[in-house]
């Protein structure tokens, strides 16, 4: 098995700041397995949350020795002496995963979906993701989303009002919204909640860090809307717990280490009864394919990481108003343009 990476610069069409941090370049490694003629790809987007950076990427994807491996098919085998490299490197691991399943999809000549026996006509409605910014680019950001029939916004600030008010003047569409751990004091983040609650919100995604896991219960317990994890979940040990203070999970694959992970943690989180949503970083096409595969188990799909730059080098799932329809091709079923 031969592994190569490039590291690409993916441009946003507009400034793209939550509660903690703004940017318009985000930085992402393309991982290339070769083995059997056969070409796969796999994607890194490293978070600083997380500990992760393009430099910690290329260093741990050094680290990889898969000479003692003799086909990429042996995937249980093959991420688990990943995930044992180290701790952490999420996303760097995430890379691996995806390409090992692309690698499994086009040997076998069908989509991962249909691998896995999944319908890609029932997959959940995306959303589109509202930044927090000044009033004039709010609005032109809706507009710009115009044929998005839900929006995600972005709050965490101190015009958490102002953006819901300013979208509010020009759509009524259903909102989800995501403050990025901003809130850090327990009643007011309920009151903010109690007036969203009027707003047509469906959900309120990590409104405390989550670190303030007794604030977090308390206010799940209060709160009149349900509340998203996001920050508070990484990966399926963590899954358990959180049904004490959430009513939901937002399964990210670069920062649960990828799919085989992720449909582990979909399971556990049936059977808990936690509502089930697939969120993203910035990325291309290669990982949101990927997230979208799983599309047909999810409640709630914020699958638009692509759909928010401008350069996306690769070709896959199409997100054509809110809808994430898969193409046929082999594995993840993306191409290089």
């Amino acid at each position: 098995m031969k592994l190569s990476w490039k590291q690409y610069d993916l441009q946003l069409k507009h400034i793209f700041r939550i509660s903690r941090s703004a940017r318009d370049i985000a930085p992402v490694t393309i991982l290339e397995l070769e083995h059997d003629g056969i070409v796969a790809y796999g994607e890194a987007s490293p978070t600083k949350r997380y500990g992760e950076s393009i430099e910690t990427i290329d260093a741990f994807f050094r680290k990889l020795d898969f000479s003692s491996f003799d086909s990429p098919m042996m995937l249980e085998e093959l991420l688990n002496y990943v995930d044992s490299i180290e701790m952490g490197n999420t996303s760097a691991k995430c890379a691996v995963d995806l390409a090992l399943h692309d690698w499994v999809g086009k040997k076998l000549g069908v989509p991962l979906y249909e691998l896995w026996g999944l319908d890609p006509a029932k997959t959940a409605k995306c959303s589109f993701t509202i930044a927090i910014d000044s009033k004039e680019v709010v609005e032109q950001k809706v507009r710009e989303a115009e044929e998005f029939p839900i929006l995600k916004v972005k709050v965490g600030l101190d015009n958490d009002e102002e953006m819901i008010t300013t979208i509010r003047k020009i759509t009524d569409k259903v909102l989800y919204v995501d403050a990025n751990e901003g809130w850090k004091d327990k009643h007011v983040a309920l009151e903010k909640i109690k007036w969203l609650k009027d707003q047509n919100v469906e959900f309120v995604e990590q409104p405390m860090p989550s670190d303030q896991f007794d604030d977090l219960q308390w206010l799940r317990e209060k709160s009149p809307l349900p509340m998203i994890a996001d920050e508070s979940v990484l990966r399926l040990s963590e899954v358990p717990k959180l049904a004490q203070a959430f009513d939901g999970i937002n399964i990210k694959l670069m920062k649960c280490t990828g799919l085989r992970e992720a449909m582990r943690m979909i399971h556990t989180a049936q059977a808990l009864k936690l509502k089930i949503m697939m969120g993203c970083m910035i990325e291309t096409a290669v990982g949101i394919s990927a997230g979208a595969h799983l599309a047909p188990l999810l409640d709630y799909a914020d699958l638009d990481g692509n759909v928010l730059i401008s350069n996306d080098p690769f070709d896959g799932v199409r997100n054509i108003k809110g809808e994430l329809t898969l193409n046929n091709r082999p594995g993840l079923g993306v191409t290089l343009r």
